[in-house]
């Protein structure tokens, strides 16, 4: 009898308590394979403490990162989580809440009128996948503690002494039956934290790394202007008409923005509803830029600025532009809707009204500041009439680059015979001696592969106009199919896997930072939605032994060389030192670089694309001073691959 052939009643699994989220980890906190699951967890109790400042009850909050690297403790001066025995479940409402999915004091707007955290999940999920969680709490005269492990109570709430300090303290240590690394990364914490100072007027947090004895307070006075601020600092960019400019509305809806123009050509928004980063935007954005349309047309029509023949668009009033949204919701006025428990998109529709009226008002400032304001209309006069010019010249690349599956594909591609995306990868290699190897060596069926030659074009410092005459590039977005820019059409993607193969040298890491960059500038939902990876491939054969007790390791590395010789002993080796993926022969290709089963895959992903954007400008901008001055700095650490 076939396996599972007697499916009945008793087959059917309940997953009770915490129990869900132990099992299915990467539903409520995104993954935990890499740091963003992680440090979920920090955000989940942070996010707590800060909806305690929202309403008023707190104004400080301490963060430790304690010298294990692989701990964590939040504290804030708030309230304190109540700790008397719930009417109806008979236990504290401090076991409740850490130990209940859906339990907690913010699904009404009695207790909090506006919050981050409505599921009622945040700590629950924390605690569950935590191999030890304490909370002490301080309320009611006295102070409480209760610990757990692994989302379980390991022993009763207990009173402790009496005291006049108020608040909730929460230690948590992740669970290394979950994830497979913990370590807190210091600067990602500080990051998480700064955002928070800068989203909340007047809340003070405290960050303290045990690690390296280290303090920093973050307080933010000016709040989202002064995160706009520090945006236009970390990229070494002047404001166009060194203007930033800041709106806010108190009653009902709260709402803050800060936003400026740049010369820079991709527009960048930051968007936040009660304290929650929405990276996905929603409706609070979509009512930002609808308001803001509307303000710079109404200027512009007003005072007659329009060149004849022109048309605005959205695009081309939002080239350039920095934008910080913050929205606080009360919970009278509506119950947040977010797309799933990472809240990545905010989708109530009657939040975008009152930000559309709100940025309206902003032709008022345009009215008070005409030199300022004709700056700003020169700007996106500009970015028009380039986007004319672009849109007419790539009517002719069009050809080239197609988003049809099988039409104008370039003669160099070694394609794939499925037509399947979902089950199809394309490698990108550096040469025809590497792509000889790689065609050989594939899997026909399922891989495809596309050689480059030589390094390609630096797309951070280049125009459209010199991309739409190079080659090679055209050459990519046409074997991908998919478009680039703003036309671009992920359902068209032609693989579900884009690999960067090239070789383990300075040269084809340089290529693959070039690759790297021109995804991230001209095809980023690619990368956003997760299909682009980097292909490790061997720097070394190590053979031990001879005959038929022949046992081969293969080696990415000098330090992993020189582990695995160490780790050896004296056994007897042979070394073979790969300079290129054309040197191997395609078998050996095949069993280390190309086998889905045995290969090693890098998953590019972009978690702060306002960091990744000004790195990329300094490496590969035009201005070479931020390069000048890294190497100088690094110099004594620079080795010269010869």
């Amino acid at each position: 009898m076939a396996k599972g052939t007697t499916y009945s009643a008793s087959d059917i699994e309940v997953l009770e308590g915490l129990d869900p989220v132990r099992k299915r980890p990467g539903m409520y906190i995104g993954g935990t394979d890499g740091p963003q699951g992680l440090h979920h967890l920090v955000k989940e109790i942070l996010d707590n403490s800060v909806d305690e400042a929202m309403n008023g009850h707190a104004d400080t909050i301490t963060i430790w990162l304690h010298k294990d690297g692989e701990s964590v403790t939040i504290e804030d001066n708030g309230r304190g989580i109540p700790v008397d025995i719930h009417p109806k479940f008979k236990k504290p409402a401090l076991e409740i809440i850490l130990t209940t999915l859906h339990a907690g004091g913010k699904f009404s707007d009695h207790n909090y009128v506006t919050a981050g955290g409505l599921h009622g999940v945040g700590a629950s999920v924390v605690n569950a996948l935590s191999s030890k969680l304490e909370a002490t709490v301080y309320r009611d005269g006295f102070e409480w503690r209760q610990s757990f492990t692994r989302g379980k109570t390991d022993a009763a709430i207990k009173k402790g002494s009496a005291t006049r300090k108020k608040g909730t303290r929460i230690f948590f240590r992740p669970d290394t039956e979950i994830f497979r690394s913990i370590e807190f990364s210091k600067d990602r914490l500080e990051k998480i934290i700064e955002e928070k100072a800068f989203l909340y007027k007047g809340l003070k947090l405290i960050f303290k790394n045990e690690q390296d004895d280290y303090e920093k307070t973050f307080l933010y006075p000016e709040g989202v202007k002064s995160f706009l601020k520090s945006m236009l600092e970390l990229q070494n960019t002047p404001p166009i008409g060194g203007e930033c400019f800041d709106l806010d509305r108190a009653n009902g809806i709260k709402i803050e923005v800060a936003f400026c123009w740049t010369e820079s050509t991709q527009e960048r928004t930051f968007s936040y509803v009660n304290g929650i980063h929405t990276k996905g935007g929603g409706t609070h954005e979509d009512g930002f830029k609808s308001g803001l349309s509307k303000a710079i047309r109404n200027y512009i029509s007003v005072h007659n600025l329009m060149p004849k023949g022109m048309k605005l668009t959205g695009e081309d009033i939002r080239e350039g532009l920095l934008a910080v949204i913050s929205v606080s919701v009360p919970g009278a006025v509506s119950q947040l809707q977010f797309q799933g428990q990472t809240k990545d998109r905010l989708n109530n529709p009657e939040i975008e009204a009152p930000v559309d009226a709100l940025v309206k008002t902003f032709e008022n400032v345009l009215n008070s500041k005409p030199s300022v304001a004709n700056a700003l209309v020169e700007r996106i006069t500009l970015a028009a009439k380039a986007r004319a010019a672009a849109r007419s010249a790539s009517q002719s690349v069009s050809r080239k680059v197609g988003v049809s599956h099988r039409l104008n594909l370039p003669g160099k591609l070694a394609d794939c015979s499925s037509t399947k995306p979902d089950n199809s990868e394309v490698f990108i290699v550096e040469g025809d001696s590497a792509g000889g190897s790689a065609k050989q060596g594939r899997d026909r069926a399922i891989q495809a592969v596309l050689p480059l030659r030589g390094k390609i074009l630096n797309s951070v410092a280049t125009t459209q106009a010199k991309l739409n005459d190079n080659k090679e590039l055209l050459d990519l977005v046409s074997a991908l199919g998919c478009g680039m820019g703003k036309d671009i059409r992920l359902e068209k993607l032609r693989y579900s896997k884009v690999i960067i193969l090239t070789d383990a040298d300075a040269d084809g890491m340089h290529i693959s930072a070039l690759l790297m960059a021109f995804f991230f500038k001209f095809l980023r939902p690619l990368v956003e939605q997760g299909h682009l990876y980097i292909g490790i491939s061997p720097l070394y054969r190590i053979k031990f032994g001879s005959g038929s007790k022949e046992d081969v390791v293969w080696v990415y590395s000098d330090e992993e060389k020189e582990k695995v010789l160490k780790e050896r002993g004296r056994s007897k080796f042979h070394i073979t030192r790969f300079k290129g993926l054309g040197e191997m022969n395609p078998d050996t290709l095949w069993e280390t670089t190309l086998n889905p089963r045995t290969r090693k895959l890098l998953q590019v992903q972009i978690e702060e694309a306002s960091e990744a954007e000004a790195m990329l400008e300094s490496l590969m901008g035009k201005d070479s001073s931020d390069r000048y001055r890294l190497i100088q700095e690094n110099a004594h650490r620079l080795e010269i691959d010869i």
